[in-house]
């Protein structure tokens, strides 16, 4: 059983002697709220799945800027870092951890805004002007495919509104942070209606580079622009044409010797990220009952990352004595991707499901992608090497679901996708390959209704994932030690992914409408579960990641979300995720041993067995809100060719909002108690000194956001 927080646990004791003198007469009800992630827009408490829906609420009372700062209060959902922002997502252990050479084009959690897919492109979910996210746990294999074999992010923006309204907003913020926004929004003409929201964000990060004295090596410098145009000629027709602009201009230099946020680099990196994307969309009513739903989209992307791959300065190695000096090496990674995705289907059927009735969806899918990267290592000691890749996607998907009314409360559902995946890979060092796959992803989902305000569910899935090929060791066995070759043989190429997932759930209002409840049980087995895992080769001096294919994996678990209205005034919420996963048996070079072992049933990375985020929100006054919060997982693995773990953690959050008529103002504050806490880590020998153990393995960490605090201002008008 997960060990629970001190913190946590005295937060809930105190929580729960509030429930014991909740007052029943309380006529306070929760408010509705929509999800809209699925085929048709449904009341969250009539869903039948594990979702979370985060507020625009929450999104203000915590100052979010970006997906980052507020996807752990969803139960079972992780991020690792690996640049300037937290942009891989896992979902109950399932997720991708980093990327470095190899393309991956279809990570496995899937990240929308509005019918674009961002996908890899995943820096720009920043959060201005965004009115809910939307988290889908588990495989939504019939809906979006292999975008989403382990769940889809959703974050729907503000739609335009029938008449003229603004906002201007701004904050400060610790460590030189602001941020700057203003939306317009309102009627064009007859029928048309449009809304552009622009913000830009600024902050020196939270890093100090020792060689030059900069706050700034690792900061942040963010634009974003989203505009929507919303056309409606007649009451059955509606087209929306959506545009996003997104540069980022930030540095990357993270990693520390001493695991600490001071750096000792020469070269400090940079993460940078230039998207323009555009979206044309169409809801035609062509008769009673039938709706056709159309959406293109297009994305292009220009990504640059780069950093200091030794880590150290000639200057570290004046004042240490350093065994070999400084190798002075940087890794630069500069890829330019374009995808086109065309989305294409009927819905049929009433809203309301009738006994004896029912209702269906049939779509066509394709999505075209490219990327071409121009990947650099210049070293003192290996020399300058470099090379272009081009990396070619196409998908083609047809889907359908059928719902069928089979009493007044009961209902069943199934749905099925099928999926023509193509690649084609060519580099400049001679090397191509090409794969394709058939993949099959279906849904079986029964609904019973309890009473007005219960339900239960009980959902089969089975979600695929395409497997390919390890560019980066396929191209540089002819190089590795001949152990190293015989190894890697049997991975050079990965099969396709297949994950089974079952799940029940319950979904309930209770005293009134004020207690929401909602409750899932899983069970999930991957076969030929694609495990991200890396070797060094010290005779040729190569650092090898690729996936791993060969191993099975299982995991179960239990999501719970509550929220109860104590008073008119005072919320409290709960939202805990429990998980317990398994490598059946999986081969790794290990450090330390200097090795290859075989680990079994080991636990897959980034999968902490308890997660949650408990709190209150209390109305002080008419005019002013508190919120408080804590937050917190358990220790993980970050690996599998060590040992290493990242420690548990919790954090406290607050915020105390002040609204009068057009204006609002926030103070907030982000761990509170300055807990230093890992969201990334790495375990190899990089540090030189001697006094220090030159080069001898150990276990590195990107650390997470210290104590943040600052205030923010809103004027609407």
């Amino acid at each position: 059983m997960p060990k629970y927080p001190t913190l946590a646990a005295r937060l809930c004791a105190a929580g729960c002697a509030t429930l014991a003198s909740v007052s029943t007469a309380s006529e306070h009800r929760l408010e509705e709220v929509l999800v809209t992630a699925s085929y048709r827009t449904t009341a969250l408490n009539k869903t039948a799945a594990s979702v979370s829906v985060l507020s625009e609420e929450l999104i203000r009372q915590r100052s979010a800027q970006h997906l980052e700062n507020i996807l752990s209060t969803a139960p079972n959902v992780t991020w690792a870092s690996g640049s300037s922002r937290s942009r891989f997502v896992q979902m109950r252990g399932v997720g991708d951890l980093e990327q470095y050479y190899d393309p991956k084009y279809y990570p496995s959690v899937g990240i929308m805004l509005d019918s674009l897919e961002l996908g890899d492109s995943a820096n720009a979910g920043m959060l201005f002007d965004i009115a809910q996210v939307e988290v889908l746990r588990g495989p939504q294999g019939t809906r979006f495919g292999s975008s989403a074999h382990a769940g889809m992010i959703k974050l729907r923006s503000n739609r335009p509104t029938e008449t003229f309204e603004g906002e201007v907003s701004g904050g400060i913020a610790d460590y030189d942070s602001y941020h700057a926004g203003a939306v317009l929004s309102g009627p064009l003409g007859d029928n048309l209606r449009g809304r552009l929201a622009v913000q830009q964000y600024s902050s020196d990060g939270y890093i100090e580079n020792a060689v030059s004295g900069d706050d700034d090596s690792n900061n942040f410098d963010e634009f974003t622009a989203r505009g929507r145009l919303e056309w409606t000629p007649s009451d059955n027709a509606l087209y929306h044409l959506d545009l996003l602009y997104f540069d980022a201009d930030n540095g990357y230099d993270t990693w520390s010797l001493d695991n600490s946020r001071t750096t000792f680099t020469d070269q400090p990196g940079e993460d940078q990220q230039e998207t323009l994307a555009a979206t044309l969309g169409a809801n035609l009513q062509l008769s009673q009952g039938i709706l056709l739903e159309t959406s293109v989209s297009y994305i292009d992307g220009d990504l640059l990352q780069s950093y200091d791959a030794d880590w150290v300065s000639d200057a570290l190695c004046e004042e240490f004595l350093c065994s070999g000096g400084n190798d002075t090496s940087r890794e630069i990674f500069d890829r330019e991707r374009e995808r086109l995705v065309v989305d294409l289907r009927l819905l049929g059927g009433a809203d309301a499901l009738d006994p004896g009735q029912g209702r269906w969806v049939a779509g066509l899918y394709g999505n075209q992608g490219e990327e071409d990267l121009d990947y650099r290592f210049p070293s003192v000691w290996y020399g300058d090497f470099g090379t272009n890749s081009r990396y070619e996607t196409e998908r083609f998907a047809l889907y359908g679901e059928y719902e069928y009314g089979i009493r007044d409360d009961l209902s069943i559902s199934a749905g099925l996708r099928y999926e023509r995946f193509e690649d084609d890979y060519s580099d400049s060092n001679g090397f191509n390959t090409d794969n394709s796959a058939d993949l099959w992803n279906a849904e079986l989902s029964l609904k019973h209704t309890l009473s007005d305000d219960s339900l239960v569910y009980l959902t089969f899935a089975r979600g695929a994932r395409p497997g390919g090929v390890n560019t980066t060791a396929s191209a540089n066995q002819p190089f590795m030690s001949p152990v190293f070759q015989g190894f890697i043989a049997d991975n050079l190429s990965f099969d396709d992914e297949t994950l089974y997932s079952a799940e029940v759930g319950v979904r309930s209002q209770q005293l009134d409408g004020r207690l929401d409840l909602n409750f899932a049980l899983f069970y999930m087995d991957r076969q030929n579960a694609q495990l991200e895992n890396w070797m060094w080769d010290g005779d040729a001096g190569l650092w090898i990641g690729y996936l791993d294919g060969t191993s099975d994996a299982s995991s179960y678990g239990l999501e719970l979300q509550t929220t109860l209205a104590v008073t008119e005034r005072a919320e409290l919420f709960v939202n805990f995720g429990f998980l317990h996963t398994e490598v059946d048996s999986i081969e790794a070079f290990d450090l330390d041993a200097n090795a290859f072992v075989t680990r079994e049933n080991r636990q897959q990375a980034k999968s902490p067995e308890y997660q949650y985020n408990l709190g209150t929100r209390i109305a002080l006054t008419d005019n002013l809100m508190a919120r408080l919060e804590i937050e917190g997982q358990d220790d993980v693995f970050f690996g599998y060719y060590h040992n290493g773990r990242l420690s548990s953690y919790d954090l406290l959050h607050a915020s105390l909002n002040w609204s009068s008529g057009s204006f609002d103002v926030t103070l907030w504050g982000r761990n509170l108690s300055d807990e230093d806490y890992a969201v990334h880590g790495l375990y190899f020998g990089v540090d030189p000194r001697d006094d220090f153990g030159a080069w001898s393995n150990q276990t590195y960490t990107q650390l997470g956001e210290p104590r943040t605090y600052g205030v923010d201002l809103t004027y609407r008008f």
